[in-house]
């Protein structure tokens, strides 16, 4: 049964990579007004299959998750996410350059639901979607206050969004990205990113990280783009995984990188591994130690969207959300971890 499931997974994901994408998101208001979205949720009682009473991953103590489905055509394929400092209110990205936000609802500590959801496609410099342009695979976000930083994958370029002034109906401007990061892998590219927080050694640098782009020791490229230091790092690739994603701690702490593997052999595997800021720079190779992990003996799929917060309790919060390809065999996750040092 898991060498089947692994399979369906694998032929599910070499389905998305070579598939070319709709040149304009299904469903969407024209005039990019908007359209609200109805989300069902289920709550997920246990992370863990084989043990419902095991909580603590590593670092990680499981608070709450929900497999969310929805009529809406375009919904699914979330490949990033962002939550407001409560937790509350999210903006995420789907994989066919469009924008969802909304927010989630709580029962206490325990996610029961999301409410007020409206999609809306990302727009152009020219007004139209970049879906229209080709410009899809919007893989990675990272948001700056009111700006968001949006990584195209398969062209390899950035753009800024001023979502702060006009939400949705904001227009992308492009950003000026090193010829090394133009020159990344088709299908490789960009799969994560993180503004550098103010009083950092990095402050104001966009922190960006590709999925494989490998340098010739086998590393991941990363630049940094903007701030005080530009240039390129690398990650130690470890064990065949691959970026999917990154999120910094609150209050401009570690990084927390979001890593995934898919092998007939090896099996599926999601793990995150934490990294000092203070260890990136022009030149340097980062590494860490994994502080999650999961396999298909647990409530995994596709992950591609972290992003954490901080509790009026002042515990730190670890979101994941999974991208199902728009395929019948993969599931739409949100998990909730608390971050146990």
């Amino acid at each position: 049964m898991l060498r089947r499931l692994v399979v369906a997974i694998a032929a599910a994901l070499l389905l998305a990579a070579t598939a070319p994408a709709s040149t304009q998101p299904l469903g969407l208001a024209a005039d990019n007004h908007p359209t609200s979205v109805e989300v069902k949720a289920r709550p997920i009682p246990a992370f863990d299959q084989r043990d419902r009473t095991h909580l603590r991953f590593g670092k990680l103590h499981f608070r709450s998750g929900l497999i969310l489905t929805s009529s809406y055509r375009s919904f699914g394929g979330l490949s990033s996410l962002r939550l407001d400092a409560g937790g509350g209110r999210f903006v995420a990205a789907s994989d066919k350059g469009t924008w969802f936000t909304g927010r989630i609802v709580y029962r206490g500590s325990e996610m029961t639901g999301l409410a007020d959801v409206e999609a809306a496609p990302m727009l152009a410099g020219d007004g139209r979607p970049l879906a229209a342009h080709r410009w899809y695979d919007t893989e990675s976000m990272a948001r700056d206050g009111g700006t968001v930083y949006v990584g195209i994958e398969r062209v390899n370029r950035i753009v800024r969004f001023d979502f702060g002034r006009d939400g949705v109906r904001t227009r992308a401007e492009v950003v000026a990205v090193p010829p090394a990061l133009r020159g990344l892998p088709y299908n490789r590219g960009l799969e994560a990113m993180v503004v550098a927080p103010r009083g950092s050694r990095l402050a104001g640098a966009l922190v960006a990280i590709s999925e494989r782009g490998l340098d010739p020791h086998g590393n991941i490229l990363g630049f940094l783009i903007g701030g005080p230091s530009p240039g390129t790092f690398t990650v130690r690739r470890r064990d065949g995984y691959d970026i999917s994603d990154a999120a910094l701690l609150p209050g401009g702490g570690d990084l927390l990188l979001l890593e995934r593997k898919f092998s007939l052999v090896d099996g599926v595997g999601i793990r995150i591994r934490r990294i000092p800021l203070a260890g990136i720079a022009p030149g340097a190779v980062i590494d860490g130690p994994s502080i999650f992990d999961a396999d298909l003996g647990q409530e995994i799929d596709n992950f591609e969207g972290l992003a954490t917060h901080l509790t009026p309790e002042g515990e730190t919060v670890v979101t994941l959300v999974s991208d199902d390809n728009f395929s019948a065999l993969q599931r739409t996750l949100l998990l909730q971890f608390t971050l146990v040092d």
